[in-house]
């Protein structure tokens, strides 16, 4: 997830693009071990073509994994490049009948997907669910039913130069001393590298805004985000917003307008600030820059609730409206869900694979992969409902306003009307 600088744009810049992509494994993989396709594929000989939609970094570590699926059951199999608004492209095309078999997605588009009738539910056996970490599945897990297949997780962490700053630091009152300390003697130029813009950044903000006590939603009697219950305006989260106040351009400096996600990771990398908040994505241009680093959770304040971050599932989807669906069940259930695919995927876009085994092996020769994981141990899953879509911009507008030293109770009030607007609560 290149995480999108949350605004007006759904989750689609938001949509995992990665920043980085590595080569493509140059080895036929081998077949999946102990899945239906491999021992005894039901499609065999059916003919057709199973059409699979992907980013531009997963195109080519799929490629020959769909090719080998499609020799196994005798049909054509094509993996084509969405590299714009992959989300509503699909839609569109979906209700065009114009669409794919498979598409590749954020677990977060699952309640928009569904409520547009444009995925099925993916059919898991306990095995298999028991082979994905329980984050990864209950991301995927939507209405109490299964609607991908997840391969990557992902969240943001706190990286650190520690070149200069050697410890990680317990609080976020002492991420900020110690950045403040180290911009007074001239040594970096930001306190903190974390993306705000003129448009704020909820998704890298939140842990911060969460262990100040924020929320943005209730919970149902099932412990699911309750869309009639929007908090952003509650006393809790006015105190979280002043919390960002007190971080902000007319308080510590520790978040600032001026970083956005086109210089945030770019101004770490070249040294200009020892504390980074971001994710997996981040980590080509950090090691491209040469920076001693470490990756541990972002702090919390001190007496503050955990600062719990955002965690993202890479999924596959079946869609509703395929010409081969039970193809695309076949290929999603029991083809894609296996570790080779997973390094696969891994080693074009290094995020934490889904899969416990595949994770095993990564983290032996990329130690990040199970730092990011602990790191986001305790993270709240991306709120797949629909109504997450009205959060991002008003959220974004408040936090802008209280980082410029804004009034946080008129910003919070402003953020919860603009969504209740919009939700009709």
């Amino acid at each position: 997830m290149r995480m999108r600088a949350l605004g007006v744009a759904a989750l689609a810049a938001l949509a995992f693009a990665a920043t980085a992509c590595g080569e493509s494994p140059s080895a036929t993989p081998a077949a999946p071990g102990g899945s239906a396709s491999a021992a005894a594929p039901a499609t065999s000989g059916a003919g057709g073509t199973l059409v699979i939609w992907a980013d531009p970094s997963r195109v080519k570590p799929l490629k020959p994994f769909a090719d080998q699926f499609g020799t196994e059951n005798g049909v054509t199999v094509e993996v084509k490049e969405i590299s714009k608004d992959n989300q509503q492209t699909f839609l569109t095309a979906s209700q065009q009948g114009s669409g794919p078999d498979v598409m590749i997605g954020a677990h977060d588009w699952i309640g928009n997907l569904v409520q547009n009738g444009a995925i099925d539910p993916v059919t898991l056996t306990g095995e298999q669910k028991a082979a994905f970490s329980d984050k990864a599945i209950q991301a995927v897990t939507f209405n109490g039913q299964i609607y991908g297949a997840p391969y990557a997780v992902e969240n943001i962490a706190l990286i650190r130069n520690t070149k200069l700053a050697p410890d990680a630091p317990a609080t976020i009152e002492d991420l900020i001393a110690q950045g403040k300390k180290l911009k007074a003697a001239g040594k970096v130029k930001e306190v903190l590298c974390l993306p705000v813009g003129q448009k704020g950044d909820a998704f890298h903000v939140y842990p911060i805004f969460a262990s100040g006590g924020g929320a943005l939603f209730g919970v149902t009697g099932s412990g699911d985000p309750d869309p009639k219950q929007v908090l952003l305006g509650s006393p809790d989260s006015v105190k979280a917003f002043e919390k960002l106040k007190a971080l902000g351009e007319k308080g510590d400096g520790g978040l600032r307008t001026s970083l956005t996600n086109e210089n945030y990771i770019v101004n770490f990398a070249g040294g200009k600030c020892a504390y980074l908040v971001s994710g997996p994505w981040a980590m080509s241009e950090v090691k491209k820059g040469g920076i001693s680093y470490d990756i541990t959770a972002v702090p919390s304040f001190e007496g503050g609730k955990p600062a719990t971050p955002f965690v993202g599932v890479q999924s596959f989807f079946v869609a509703s409206k395929g010409k081969n669906k039970a193809l695309a069940q076949e290929f999603v259930a029991n083809y894609v869900t296996n570790k080779d695919v997973a390094k696969a995927l891994y080693e074009a876009d290094p995020r934490p694979p889904a899969l416990t085994a595949a994770l095993q092996e990564v983290q032996t020769s990329d130690p990040d992969a199970a730092k990011f994981m602990d790191a986001g141990k305790d993270g709240l899953p991306m709120p797949a409902i629909p109504e997450m879509a009205a959060i991002w911009e008003p959220f974004g507008i408040a936090e802008t306003a209280v980082v410029k030293g804004g009034d946080a109770a008129k910003a919070a009030a402003a953020a919860q009307k603009a969504i209740d607007g919009s939700l009709k609560n």
